[in-house]
């Protein structure tokens, strides 16, 4: 019996869609990638057009869609906040939408079904590092909160589509990640440093620096999800998959700074609202249930970040929403 599979990403023409797919059409799956380019760059995925085991559609996962799939991967949903807030109404309709749509797919097409969750599902957390029992401090009226309430949202549609239609669903909590094909103007913290410091611009840092993040590597967190989807189906999750290796802003800046060659100063702007002050996954059950765990360190992975950044011309990328800053 065959072990390659009919497999659709949406979202897959995006960062981490793109390196996915691309693993999928190495091991010689039927690969559909499904996205609207919101925020995706079909650059991402151009060299993969010509394989004959990849198809993509420009379609908006919000919307349904009838495909006949084995294995599901829901990735689909802006992830920075100066895109999801740009249009906050249709992020959560992008993470309960696309999660009712492609659970139904999932339920029709007897396939397995894996939701690419959030570390934002623990908002502004009193516990850390954060473990999956931990139940989060969500401000669910912030403006951050299309977001952090749309992926707990979609986490619960996908607990009860297992627990009342017995849907093989896997829930992957991802934590901050970073590598080549990152949108340079997607505000977030590492593609900022790395576009300001080239430049030789100010890095804007936010609050006082010290507030403390996790930076996971693209290929150690693509492998994370493989191997979830490909675990045992009496592990559905909730699982946190994430660098547990802890730097604060200042940190990253200075290695950034280091590592470009740059003469960047660093200036100070405030805090934006509930901006979490510490985010660091408790990665315990992914070790004991997955054998997984990151290998790669942040200087290896910015060092291959950097070099794409150097690659590009950053004219080929357009900000994704007008009010991007």
């Amino acid at each position: 019996m065959s072990t390659l599979k009919r497999v659709l990403v949406t979202g897959g023409a995006g960062f981490l869609g793109s390196h996915l797919c691309e693993r999928l059409v190495e091991r010689g799956h039927d690969v559909i990638c499904l996205d609207n380019f919101f925020t995706s760059q079909k650059s991402n995925i151009v060299h993969l057009l010509d394989r004959t085991n990849f198809e993509l559609i420009r379609h908006d996962v919000t919307q349904p869609i009838l495909l006949e799939v084995d294995e599901i991967y829901n990735l689909a949903c802006p992830a920075a906040p100066g895109h999801y807030q740009y249009n906050p109404i249709k992020t959560l309709k992008t993470s309960v939408l696309g999660s009712i749509n492609v659970l139904g797919m999932a339920k029709r097409c007897r396939a397995k079904v894996l939701q690419a969750s959030t570390s934002e599902v623990y908002g502004d957390p009193e516990v850390h590092p954060q473990p999956e029992t931990y139940r989060g401090a969500v401000n669910s009226l912030g403006p951050r909160a299309c977001y952090d309430e749309g992926k707990r949202a979609a986490e619960t549609l996908f607990m009860d589509y297992h627990r009342m239609n017995g849907v093989n669903i896997r829930i992957a909590r991802i934590f901050n990640t970073y590598g080549p094909r990152m949108h340079p103007f997607d505000g977030r913290v590492v593609s900022n440093f790395i576009r300001q410091a080239m430049a030789g611009e100010p890095i804007t840092i936010f609050g006082d620096g010290r507030q403390t993040r996790s930076f996971c590597y693209r290929d150690d967190l693509v492998d994370g999800l493989v191997r979830m989807m490909n675990g045992p189906d009496d592990f559905v999750g909730p699982v946190n998959l994430g660098n547990p290796d802890e730097f604060s802003m200042l940190e990253l800046a200075a290695l950034i700074v280091e590592m470009t060659g740059s003469r960047s100063k660093l200036v100070c702007k405030p805090l934006p609202a509930d901006d979490p002050a510490q985010r660091c996954p408790d990665i315990a059950l992914a070790k004991a249930r997955l054998g997984w765990t990151p290998s790669v360190s942040l200087r290896d992975g910015l060092e291959k970040t950097i070099a794409w950044f150097r690659s590009i011309d950053l004219g080929h990328y357009r900000p994704p929403t007008p009010n991007y800053s």
